[in-house]
Formats: C-alpha cells, sequence, structure tokens
C-alpha cells in the first residue's frame, strides 16, 4: 500500500512538473492562467555561481519573497570558439532553469548576444572582432549569421522550457537596452524573428533606461522600463509606447551597484530602497532586482567601461554589488528588510520560507608555497612577426602575451606602446623598467639601454573588454600597433602566448627579484566552508584553487581577497597555484574567515 501511494505522489508531481500554463499580457496586469500576476523577481546569473551551489541561491530568493529568476545567458561562454558549442558543467544554463522550476520558480530569460552585465564584451565572444566588416548590434548579413547561429543553439537548450511548453521561462527579453546604442526598428524585427524561428513562440519584450524606451522598443512587444521606480512615470512610460496598456515591468531595479579596479566599494543603505519598493509592490509594478545575488565573475570574464569623457576602466572580480544576498550567498541586513516589505504584499494567507542558515566559513592554515618558477623560464614556442600580433591576431582570447625583441644598446629615449591594451610590464634584459596601465593613460616611458645588444620584454595583460558604449568593436587586446622607441618602430618580434585558462604546472627554477612568478603549494582541511584568500599584501595577479579559476587580484583594490566556495574545496589536500606579476617575494597566503573590500565612505 505504501508503495502504491509513493507511485502515486511520483506521478501526480510528474504531472505537475509538466503541466502547460499560460502567460499573456492583460491591460494593466500579466495573467498567469488567466490570474493576476505579480513578478517579484531577482537577477542571478549562473554562470557567476557555481553549478553546486545554484540550488542554494534559488532557494535563498525564494526566502525573500521573490517568485521569480531573471538570467542573461552570456554567448562568449556557449560559442567560445566560432562553432564550437558548450552547455556542459557551469554552462548548463538548462539545467538551470529546471533547478529554479524544481524549487517553484519561474524565470525571466535573457538571452541576447550583447549584455552588458560588466561581463567580457557585453558578453559577445572575441572572434566576432576578427570577421572583416562585421558589425554588432547592426543588420550587417556576418553579424545576423553569427547572431542567427547562437540564437538557434540556445533555442534547442531552452525554447522548450518555455511556460507554454509545460516549463518555467514566462517571457524571454529581445536585444538589451537597444535604445542607449540605436533606434531601427528593422533590425528588432530582425531580431524578434530569430527568437521565434529559434523556438521562442512564447512572449517577448525589450528593456531600456527611461530615457531610452522610445527607441529600444519594437511595437508588439512589451517595452519594460530599467531604472526608475516611481511607479506614474513607470506606468507612462510603458502607456506611451504600447497602446496606452500594461501591463508594466522593471526589468532592472538596482539595490546598489558594480565596482571597478582602483575604486572604492559602492555600498548604498537599504533603508534607502525601502518606500520605494514598498510603493511599486503596491502599485501592482512587476519587478527584477538587478542584482539580487551578484556572485562572481570567475577567469578573465570581467568587461570594462569606456567612453570619450572617462578613461578605461576594468571591473574587478567579485559581483559582490552590494546586493540583497552576498557574495557568498548568504543573506545581508538588505536581504532581511526587503523580506519585510515583500512580505507585507503576498497573497492573503501565504508565508514565506524560513531564511536558511549562514554558510560555514573556515580559516585555513597559513600557506607556504612550496615550488615556485620564473614566468619567462617556462615559456612556449614563439610566434614571429615584423610588427607586434595582438591577441586576436595570435587566435587568443583571453589572459597574458609576452613581447620579446632585441634592440642595439647604448642608448637613452622614450619607448613608446601605440594602443597598449591594456597593462603592460617592461623588461630589459629581464629586469623590470616600467608597469604601463591604461587605466591612467600611460603608453610611454624614459629608458636607457646598456651597451651591447638587449633583450626587450613587454609582458601584456588583457583586463577584459569593454562591455558598454561606442566602442564595443574597437576591443583589440595586447599591443595593436607599433612599439617605438625615440620615434623609430621596432620590429622583428616574437609573441609567447600566455592564455593561463587552466591551473598551471610550476617549474621550478630561480626567480629574480621584480619579474613575474608562478607559485604552487597545498593546504590540508579537516573541514570545508567558505574562506577568503587574503590576497592584500601581493601585488597583481590571479589564483587557482584545485582546478578552479578564482580570478584576478590587484593591490589597487577595492578587492583585497578571494571567494573561495566550499563546493571547490576538499577535506585532505588542496592545490593552489597564483601567477604574482609585481611582487614576487611574497612567499604566503591564507584564507580568513571574511572578504576585505575598500569600501566607499
Amino acid at each position: 500500500m505504501k508503495k502504491i501511494s509513493m507511485a502515486i505522489l511520483m506521478m501526480l508531481y510528474c504531472v505537475q512538473l509538466s503541466a502547460q500554463h499560460t502567460f499573456r499580457l492583460g491591460d494593466s496586469t500579466f495573467l498567469l492562467d488567466g490570474k493576476p500576476f505579480q513578478m517579484i523577481s531577482g537577477e542571478i546569473h549562473y554562470l557567476r555561481v557555481p553549478r553546486e551551489s545554484w540550488r542554494d541561491r534559488v532557494r535563498m530568493a525564494k526566502a525573500m519573497g521573490l517568485n521569480t529568476i531573471g538570467t542573461y545567458v552570456f554567448w562568449n561562454m556557449h560559442e567560445p570558439e566560432q562553432g564550437r558549442y558548450d552547455f556542459s558543467g557551469n554552462n548548463d544554463v538548462a539545467a538551470f532553469v529546471k533547478i529554479c522550476k524544481e524549487e517553484g520558480m519561474w524565470v525571466i530569460l535573457r538571452p541576447s548576444p550583447y549584455a552588458c552585465a560588466e561581463w567580457e564584451f557585453g558578453g559577445y565572444p572575441y572572434w566576432l572582432q576578427e570577421i572583416k566588416g562585421l558589425e554588432v548590434r547592426s543588420k550587417e548579413p556576418q553579424y545576423l549569421r553569427a547572431y542567427n547561429n547562437y540564437i538557434k543553439a540556445v533555442g534547442k537548450q531552452l525554447a522548450p522550457l518555455q511556460v507554454n511548453h509545460g516549463g518555467n521561462i514566462l517571457m524571454v527579453q529581445i536585444e538589451n537596452e537597444y535604445g542607449s546604442y540605436s533606434d531601427d526598428k528593422s533590425y528588432l524585427e530582425i531580431n524578434r524573428k530569430m527568437f521565434t524561428d529559434a523556438g521562442f513562440d512564447g512572449l517577448l519584450y525589450t528593456c531600456d533606461p527611461a530615457a531610452d524606451v522610445a527607441k529600444g522598443h519594437l511595437p508588439g512587444l512589451l517595452p519594460a522600463v530599467n531604472g526608475v521606480d516611481d511607479p506614474e512615470k513607470v506606468k507612462q512610460l510603458v502607456k506611451e509606447n504600447h497602446q496606452g496598456k500594461g501591463p508594466f515591468y522593471i526589468a532592472e531595479w538596482y539595490p546598489a551597484w558594480f565596482d571597478s579596479w582602483g575604486e572604492k566599494h559602492h555600498t548604498v543603505p537599504y533603508e534607502n530602497f525601502l518606500d520605494r519598493l514598498d510603493r511599486v509592490l503596491a502599485a501592482g509594478i512587476s519587478i527584477n532586482m538587478y542584482m539580487f545575488h551578484g556572485g562572481t565573475t570567475r577567469g578573465y570574464m570581467n568587461g570594462a567601461n569606456y567612453n570619450d569623457h572617462a578613461p578605461y576602466s576594468p571591473q574587478i572580480s567579485s559581483y559582490d554589488y552590494d546586493a540583497p544576498l552576498d557574495e557568498a550567498g548568504n543573506a545581508t541586513p538588505k536581504f532581511m528588510a526587503f523580506r519585510k516589505v515583500i512580505a507585507k504584499h503576498l497573497a492573503p494567507g501565504a508565508t514565506l520560507p524560513e531564511v536558511p542558515a549562514k554558510k560555514p566559513v573556515i580559516t585555513t592554515p597559513v600557506i607556504t608555497f612550496e615550488r615556485s618558477g620564473a614566468l619567462f623560464s617556462q615559456l612556449p614556442a614563439a610566434v614571429k612577426s615584423v610588427q607586434p600580433l595582438t591577441f586576436e591576431d595570435l587566435k587568443q582570447a583571453y589572459g597574458f602575451v609576452l613581447y620579446r625583441t632585441t634592440l642595439k644598446g647604448g642608448s637613452s629615449g622614450t619607448l613608446k606602446i601605440k594602443d597598449l591594451r591594456d597593462y603592460g610590464l617592461v623588461f630589459i634584459n629581464g629586469k623590470r623598467a616600467a608597469i604601463l596601465d591604461r587605466r591612467l593613460k600611460q603608453d610611454s616611458v624614459n629608458i636607457t639601454l646598456p651597451e651591447g645588444t638587449i633583450t626587450l620584454d613587454i609582458l601584456v595583460e588583457n583586463l577584459g573588454r569593454i562591455n558598454f558604449g561606442p566602442y564595443l568593436l574597437k576591443n583589440r587586446k595586447g599591443i595593436d600597433g607599433q612599439v617605438l622607441f625615440n620615434g623609430k618602430a621596432i620590429g622583428q618580434w616574437q609573441q609567447f602566448r600566455l592564455p593561463y585558462e587552466q591551473q598551471p604546472v610550476v617549474k621550478t627554477s630561480v626567480v629574480a627579484a621584480d619579474a613575474p612568478v608562478l607559485k604552487e603549494g597545498s593546504f590540508t582541511l579537516n573541514t570545508k566552508g567558505d574562506t577568503y584568500l587574503d590576497m592584500s599584501k601581493w601585488g597583481k595577479g590571479v589564483v587557482w584553487i584545485n582546478g578552479h579559476h578564482l580570478g584576478r587580484y590587484w593591490q589597487v583594490g577595492p578587492q583585497q581577497t578571494l571567494y573561495v566556495p566550499a563546493e571547490w574545496l576538499k577535506t585532505g589536500q588542496n592545490k593552489i597555484t597564483v601567477l604574482e606579476l609585481i611582487k614576487p617575494a611574497q612567499t604566503q597566503v591564507q584564507g580568513i574567515d571574511h572578504p576585505i573590500l575598500d569600501v566607499l565612505q
């Protein structure tokens, strides 16, 4: 009898999961199965959260009172090289959407090729800019062809998970804040058709900042609004562009902001938002908090800002965002305050789940590195050319490239690197002569060359491609021009490709006092927990633990620690590798029980 009952329960559960719903636009509200539905959504980017933690983060969203999760899909992670798609592991967006469904949460999907999102190249794959004549966000045929291939691949993964097919994806966004870029409605119509051809046959929408809604909206689709939370203004903007009707949706509501290197960590008191959130919910307006949980931008996937009025500004690896859920996925005071506001607007008799307990944190033993090797002593085969080659010329997306040549010595003058992208360390016969930083508009240094034939090395780091604005296609990395000494171009270069995507093997060698170094060590844990690697005494570089690329650290701040999820640690021995660019003498590091972010006072 018990077995029969369990079988019936499982059958009912499966029926519930596959049940088809209707989701459509009413004149003033969304209608789910014909009844008014208010989305209270929060943005979580599955690629900024370890797959092992997806369910925990979704449960935290539910505990704050959210009923929907918003997420971008980043093209460059799913098609890293043209024609090669990856929807496995942490890239398995369909698994993320299904977990949301299993936890009783709806999804708003944002899979357009351009995302912005403080993400490398705004989500575009680096190889797009190497297709001659290609223009992003345009009707240029090569771009549309690549776009169409990508969105069809995404459609195979996600179109079956739309609400009208028994899934939990309520709406799908085409393009992204296009009105801030241009206003070509025929281009938007091509977007719409490609989405429907890819299987996205449910509700589509556009979203734009308030000032750009009219430019970025495609007639016939719902225009969502970003960055405004005055109910009357939101309703006015939507009605003006949607035949005098709703429903009304704030697609990006900002409870805080992101950080860039060399700045202070942004924090915004939750008290500033409580009345505004209450007012929006009371007005029946649907909302998506950007971000509910930021997580971490792992590897080299951070983007950068740049325009005619502001210098190049790359973003940090932590995407904490001062969001309601912190970088590690714990509830903050902002979370608890928002939860109280949302609780006021629940349906009669509805209650919120208990807030899950804070995750365990640990302090690791002090880690002393057992092996060190000079970066320049373990180089791959060189690629030779007369003029310097960019990362893209070398078919390298991210990381580092070492440029090497020889010069006749015995003179002094100015070394100038035209279009340094983005951070360069200059060495003369292996000794560091200068550090040049694009953020600070540095591209030149006065140097003295000793007598004889000298070796000139320039190690260049790609700090992240521009993710917003008019310069999306001015994003080539490395040295994108000539290197001049006293006005004369230097030729005959060797380029050494150092992508450092995977955790490198360190070959022990003598380390110079000021040259880049790879360090390898291990540490033993009896229990696992989240921890934060304290890099505050180090200079600049990247870290791997147990094969996972944790991201960048840099003494300029605000980020002084790297978050290490418990899921990436092991009881027993753990392996750590550091690539340090400017302070090779550092020998120790430790995981501590809290993050360090230099806060804007």
